[in-house]
């Protein structure tokens, strides 16, 4: 079905194409048609961070940032839903336009710097959903939040989600919010980590459930920046590591009509380069942090590829826009040959 309207979702602003999908997700959900959209493929049960996980293909987060569709995303067969990015207060985001295909790529680029309703419209939501999987909610600061006050807001994010998410991504990797990363570097990260740690413990105790702290990271950077933020993370006892955000190099696109538009690049010719980081954290981290691999899947191949780099889980979002839901299906699937051929070897 979504080979029929991708033609003319793709006729459509890229920003507008996205509401309008997610309107028509909700619709079908609630009329019980969801199904005629996307059969979900049989569970694949997978344990990361402590937590089962039915299959481990989730979605990224960015497609829900208020998690207003929820609900129709969650019956899509999914293993995990991941909300957000959610900020403090509500803010605009940046101006319009803000979100281009790049067809020819298998690509997006996007600079929408963080735009929703607030964590508080966030946590009206999903309190007020019927879904009941595992949920992972990604906290973010307010554009207007200085970097020396960047903590407060995480906090502030971290314990208004804590009592509701499956688990809390820490995004300070987006390109599109000024400097937000900044706070990648390592001396800022040591205290911004532990001081979220400090919070993560005391939020356990007090619920009297322990929920996993993830932190995604950058695709551009050095190595050196990378043994960095390994060894913060392991000193630290980060629950895991989410491998990668976009990237800020559109070398790869150069030649396409909006291969100069700012932002951040998506999907296929983010896909070498995020999973060469998630190879070289899993080498950085060995068994003693769970990764969730993310960019550039347009395929189940590409899913299994992150698996076999050293991923537990992987999420998809570009490759949804130009494979529609069936790719989640044939992720799994992929993933669930993999095993099936490791175990008999």
């Amino acid at each position: 079905m979504y080979d029929l309207i991708r033609p003319l979702l793709f006729a459509l602003d890229a920003e507008n194409a996205h509401r309008l999908t997610l309107y028509g997700l909700d619709v079908a959900q609630r009329s019980n048609f969801i199904h005629l959209i996307a059969k979900p493929p049989a569970e694949l049960p997978t344990t990361a961070f402590g937590i089962r996980f039915p299959n481990p293909v989730g979605l990224a987060a960015g497609l829900d940032k208020n998690a207003d569709h929820l609900d129709a995303l969650g019956a899509l067969g999914f293993g995990f839903v991941e909300v957000g990015t959610t900020t403090p207060r509500p803010q605009p985001g940046n101006d319009k336009p803000r979100m281009f295909r790049l067809p020819r790529h298998e690509a997006v680029i996007n600079r929408l710097g963080f735009n929703n309703d607030g964590v508080d419209a966030l946590v009206r939501n999903v309190r007020q959903s019927s879904y009941r999987g595992v949920l992972g909610i990604n906290i973010g600061k307010n554009k207007d939040t200085p970097n020396d006050q960047a903590v407060d807001d995480y906090l502030f994010c971290l314990q208004r989600v804590y009592a509701l998410a499956s688990y809390v991504t820490v995004n300070i990797s987006s390109p599109n919010t000024q400097g937000l990363r900044d706070l990648q570097e390592e001396a800022t990260l040591r205290r911004f980590i532990e001081t979220l740690r400090e919070a993560q413990e005391r939020l356990g105790s007090q619920a009297g459930a322990r929920k996993p702290m993830l932190l995604k990271i950058a695709p551009d950077l050095s190595e050196t920046e990378l043994d960095a933020i390994a060894e913060v993370l392991l000193a630290a006892g980060v629950d895991g590591v989410i491998c990668t955000n976009t990237t800020i190099d559109h070398s790869s696109v150069a030649s396409d009509p909006h291969g100069h538009e700012m932002g951040g690049l998506s999907g296929k010719p983010l896909f070498a380069r995020s999973t060469a980081v998630l190879r070289g954290m899993r080498r950085r981290v060995g068994d003693r942090i769970g990764i969730i691999g993310v960019g550039g899947i347009l395929d189940g191949n590409d899913a299994a590829e992150k698996i076999d780099a050293g991923a537990a889980l992987v999420q998809l979002y570009s490759g949804m826009v130009y494979r529609g839901p069936a790719l989640i299906a044939e992720c799994v699937e992929e993933i669930r040959r993999q095993r099936e051929d490791t175990q008999g070897g």
